[in-house]
């Protein structure tokens, strides 16, 4: 139910109309729908329209329960899917804290998203069963679960019944596309065309009495188009599609094609009549942004209040260990190669298979030398906050060497553009004028060969042409970089290197972390382990939490212990971070201790024995290291950068 003050005042008339039949009738609907898709922040933005759940929850109490639609139809509502990633949130709650948000939204049937699948189809099915509604996917199958069986057990499609008994037939199709950005599918998965899915199931809708057939769908608006192209008339109704980030409307052989913007924002109220000749429907499609007039519903505040909450124990968490300093200072990384940039761009491009990395340094906000020992989920999101995820694109050998050529340009200055990469070693002379200061580049060993393609990884950030990388501008936005998986489908740095940390994990591992999740990050610890060691986890005895310290800190502290305290089930609280979770216990580190640690950095290395200014230095010896819950990074700086003549 709305809240007092949701009620108290009035929503206000920022509507426009989509669409409307030529002879609208003046009878009551005979249906109500309510759309929306690809959602991702529940706080609001600055800009109008500033979106947020807590002002959406009020218009969609408003469509269900104000006066003004009393004695119609009860409102069904559809998602088109995204939700459960890429965000900030979501990098700390793998997708759970969306759970909640759209249950109270009042959800009726969701299409399966490819974010949806992000931390894997284990945690999906996770997080999808605890929903209150069924989410659908009839075209995309997995073989390991059964013969013609949907990909994460999905449903292929679902029977509604509207509040006056109207029979509403519902399928949820995907785009083949998709499959392509998701990295952590199952083997051997089978995708069959959205059409001839379409014409296969809908007759079976209608044998049951449906009366009208709803397609809920992900992809992108021109398969959208082709699907009514194809099954238009008297097959699909309309198509509440999702996947792309804005609202569009159009009628196609008769079908209807309508997605409803991003992020709450937007939202579409679409009213439905049978047709006079009672072949058909009649739509009248009304489009609301989700403005800043619009008031807050009380109820959904707290409980982002409540997921906030949350989210701030969470972020001081461990996550990993270091066993080697990593230098995240401005000084470092826009200045030179960095063991962070290093670690982070190889990280990147092995999780897409590219054949190189190039990222601007302001990527990197951390600002500090973090030491070794723990490091906490808060100083991976507060040194990657960006919300731009990885981009994949082919670019020419030309188009690399101007975008490096960009990145040194303003050398000496501590400019965000300067870049980090992987699989790239080049030689800058800073004697030279800008933009003619790259003397050579090499890829995977080889010379750049400036006519051809290679596929490089890099923030969607620098694919925008933002930093002066307009080399790298895509096509999309007026350059000649061709996307491979643009800023819709790629995923937060912050998220892949939660994701990293979570395949080291020896004790505490995550309760959902699934057999594909396994195999994807094997693979990429096995790439990791090329350029930078990792120490296996070492055996102590469990019944005595170990000390986490080594020679050097240990002058500083005179222990760091691991303390813990009764953890919560994983099943009943969907925010419960299993992976924290070791025989009941959940595992917490002495976080004063740790900021300790931080703050007395000088004290630390000279006390270490360490000269001049600190700088990355070797990592533990093995005799050092006494971490048995997860094996250790150590990342490395290698020579990729090498200067050949001082500014």
């Amino acid at each position: 139910m709305p809240s007092k003050d949701a009620k108290s005042k009035p929503i206000p008339p920022d509507s426009q109309l989509v669409f409307e039949p030529q002879n609208t009738p003046t009878t009551p609907p005979d249906l109500r729908l309510l759309h929306y898709n690809d959602v991702y922040h529940v706080d609001a933005s600055s800009a109008e329209p500033v979106g947020g759940i807590a002002r959406f929850q009020t218009l969609v109490n408003y469509y269900r329960n104000d006066k003004a639609f009393e004695g119609q139809p009860k409102l069904l509502t559809f998602f088109s899917g995204d939700a459960f990633n890429p965000s900030l949130e979501s990098s700390v709650t793998k997708g759970a804290h969306m759970v909640p948000i759209l249950n109270n939204v009042g959800t009726d049937v969701a299409c399966v998203g490819n974010h949806d699948l992000d931390f894997g189809i284990k945690q999906y099915r996770h997080l999808s069963s605890q929903c209150k509604f069924p989410w659908l996917l009839a075209n995309v199958l997995d073989p390991a679960l059964g013969d013609d069986v949907s990909l994460g057990n999905a449903e292929k499609t679902v029977m509604l019944t509207s509040s006056n008994g109207i029979k509403v037939g519902v399928i949820g199709l995907a785009e083949r596309e998709w499959l392509d950005t998701i990295n952590s599918l199952p083997p051997d998965i089978i995708y069959k065309s959205a059409s001839e899915t379409a014409k296969k199931l809908i007759p079976g809708l209608k044998e049951q009495g449906a009366e009208i057939i709803i397609a809920v769908s992900h992809q992108r608006e021109p398969n959208d188009n082709k699907l009514a192209e194809k099954t238009g008339g008297d097959l699909i109704d309309i198509i509440l599609g999702g996947h792309d980030h804005y609202y569009a409307h159009s009628l196609i052989n008769g079908t209807h094609v309508l997605r409803s913007g991003t992020d709450f924002k937007q939202l579409s109220h679409v009213e439905v009549w049978r047709k006079p000749e009672g072949k058909g429907w009649d739509f009248k499609i009304t489009r609301r942004d989700i403005v800043s007039t619009i008031p807050e519903d009380q109820e959904a505040i707290q409980t982002v209040e409540n997921l906030t909450r949350k989210l701030r124990e969470k972020l001081d968490k461990p996550i990993g260990y270091t066993a080697a300093p990593l230098d995240a200072r401005f000084t470092t990384v826009r200045t030179r190669e960095s063991n962070i940039g290093n670690f982070v761009c190889d990280l990147m491009r092995y999780y897409y298979n590219a054949e190189c990395c190039i990222m601007a340094a302001g990527t990197i906000r951390g600002d500090q030398i973090y030491p070794p020992g723990v490091l906490r989920l808060r100083d991976v999101v507060n040194c990657f906050p960006f919300e731009d995820p990885v981009v994949v694109m082919k670019v020419t050998g030309k188009q690399i060497w101007d975008a490096l050529e960009n990145g040194v340009s303003n050398y000496p200055a501590l400019e965000g553009r300067f870049p980090q990469v992987s699989n790239i070693i080049f030689e800058a002379d800073y004697s030279k004028k800008p933009h003619n200061r790259i003397v050579s580049v090499q890829i995977g060993g080889e010379t750049l060969d400036e006519k051809r393609e290679y596929v490089l990884a890099t923030r969607g950030y620098m694919g925008r042409g933002k930093d002066g990388y307009t080399s790298l501008l895509i096509e999309e936005e007026g350059g000649t970089a061709k996307e491979i998986v643009n800023e819709e489908n790629g995923v937060l740095i912050s998220t892949i290197l939660r994701q990293y940390f979570m395949s080291l994990k020896v004790l505490g591992k995550w309760k959902h972390w699934g057999p594909s999740m396994d195999k994807k990050f094997t693979n990429i610890q096995t790439s990791l382990q090329r350029t930078h060691t990792f120490h296996d986890a070492s055996p102590t005895d469990t019944k005595a939490p170990p000390l986490l310290r080594h020679a050097s800190i240990s002058k500083v502290l005179d222990q760091h212990k691991r303390d813990e305290s009764p953890g919560s089930d994983s099943e009943a609280d969907p925010d419960t971070d299993e992976e924290d979770v070791v025989g009941g216990e959940l595992i917490r580190f002495n976080l004063a201790e740790l900021t300790i640690v931080r703050k007395v950095m000088k004290k630390w290395w000279r006390l270490a024995g360490l000269k001049g200014t600190p700088k990355c230095a070797d990592e533990l010896g093995t005799e050092e290291l006494k971490v048995d819950w997860t094996k250790a990074v150590a990342p490395r700086v290698e020579g990729r950068i090498k200067e050949v003549g001082k500014a």
